[in-house]
């Protein structure tokens, strides 16, 4: 399909609406994206003609809403170039995906002195999992600073990865920056002591893409929510290799094979991390979402984006006293800034007055706040469904709030 920004923003309804009588002007992507109708209309139809648990039952809703769910598993498995849909784990969210890495392969794989290298942007569900591991296991967390550009210090990998690296955690790109690193030096610092490297994909499967076989990751995590999918849904990428040794991370129904008081025996994977009723709905509803991205070329929406970011760039930054956060080149449509004595809770409830919706505060990174001496970031997070004017009216909104706040 065309890459037709008036057409695409027609097939999101909420778009249409108006905040405080202001056109919404939507910027909040990287918290959470909208969702396109034929989502809405998936999920509306699950739920009105189609609900039923999947796996277990031999009649006519069962079979049907089971085989649209392993569809969608096959689905996002090309998406995202998994050698197999068995790598693919539905769980409840990226936080989810990667917690069931920290518990499940870390439990079992890592000892007593071993470190875990993490780098310092990652967004805390790809810090506090392994905080939490090194305290069960007595390993050690080191970090893998970025530089004021916001670039990661690369330089630095042979000093921190050893043999007794067991993991290394890293964001596809960052929420907070927009930094997308080249990943392969981590890739293959990590590889060369035996490590594994777990990749937060949640911004960069939505801004670029990712074709894990190409990157050579061990486990890749993302959510379906920022992926204009529904809430509630995650996936979890692992190699099928390292997902076999692995113990399950939660026990219940669905998981097992055969249950016994004196043993029970696991499902295959990836069964044997999805216990319980699973959420088939949101599985469902993220492979549509999946569907509606692959309408279009990659490299359209690539260009639409950075046409985007480079607008409000250069909007902002005309701005005396406003200071942008993470100027590395490559970045995703991601803006935070700050604007001299202006207060970043001030200036997104100014913003949010005219209509114009940002994100406030620490992002769920607040080591990256730290690297910066700030409390918090005002942050604008572009999608494909973004205009132009859009970003000027961002720029405009932030010029009218400097002056309503220096007075």
């Amino acid at each position: 399909m065309m890459f037709d920004i008036e057409k695409i923003r027609e097939e999101f309804p909420i778009l249409h609406r108006e905040v405080y009588g202001k056109p919404l002007v939507y910027l909040d992507s990287g918290a959470t994206a909208q969702k396109p109708r034929q989502v809405i209309d998936t999920v509306d139809y699950l739920y009105r003609g189609l609900n039923s648990n999947i796996h277990r039952g031999v009649h006519f809703l069962s079979e049907q809403a089971t085989e649209l769910y392993e569809e969608a598993r096959e689905r996002i498995a090309a998406f995202i170039g998994a050698a197999e849909k068995e790598e693919i784990v539905f769980t409840a969210g990226a936080t989810a995906s990667l917690n069931t890495v920290a518990y499940a392969w870390g439990d079992a794989f890592v000892g007593a002195g071993d470190n875990i290298l993490v780098s310092e942007m990652e967004h805390h569900s790809n810090i506090v999992p392994w905080q939490l591991l090194a305290e069960r296991r007595g390993a050690g967390i080191r970090v893998l600073p970025f530089d004021e550009a916001g670039a990661l210090r690369m330089d630095l990998l042979p000093e921190l990865v050893d043999e007794r690296t067991r993991v290394v955690a890293v964001t596809q790109a960052s929420n907070t920056l927009g930094t997308r690193p080249d990943l392969r030096p981590v890739v293959e610092a990590a590889h060369a002591v035996g490590a594994v490297v777990v990749v937060d994909g949640c911004q960069g499967v939505v801004h670029g893409g990712v074709n894990v076989r190409e990157m050579d990751c061990d486990f890749y995590a993302f959510s379906g929510h920022k992926l204009y999918g529904p809430t509630g849904i995650g996936v979890l990428y692992g190699k099928r290799d390292l997902l076999e040794k692995m113990p399950p991370f939660l026990g219940g129904g669905d998981m097992v094979d055969t249950v016994t008081f004196k043993k029970t025996t696991y499902a295959p994977v990836p069964l044997k991390f999805e216990a319980g009723t699973a959420n088939f709905v949101g599985a469902i509803g993220l492979g549509e979402a999946v569907k509606f991205v692959q309408q279009f070329d990659a490299a359209e929406v690539e260009a639409h984006e950075e046409a985007l970011l480079r607008r409000a760039t250069e909007r902002l930054t005309a701005i005396d006293g406003l200071r942008i956060f993470g100027t590395a080149p490559g970045k995703c449509a991601i803006v935070s800034f700050n604007v001299e004595g202006v207060h970043p809770y001030d200036m997104g409830m100014i913003l949010d007055k005219l209509g114009i919706a940002v994100r406030t505060g620490q992002h769920c990174a607040e080591p990256v706040m730290d690297h910066y001496a700030t409390t918090g970031m005002c942050r604008a997070s572009f999608a494909l469904y973004n205009t132009l004017s859009e970003a000027d009216a961002l720029a405009a909104g932030v010029e009218r709030a400097v002056r309503m706040l220096r007075n």
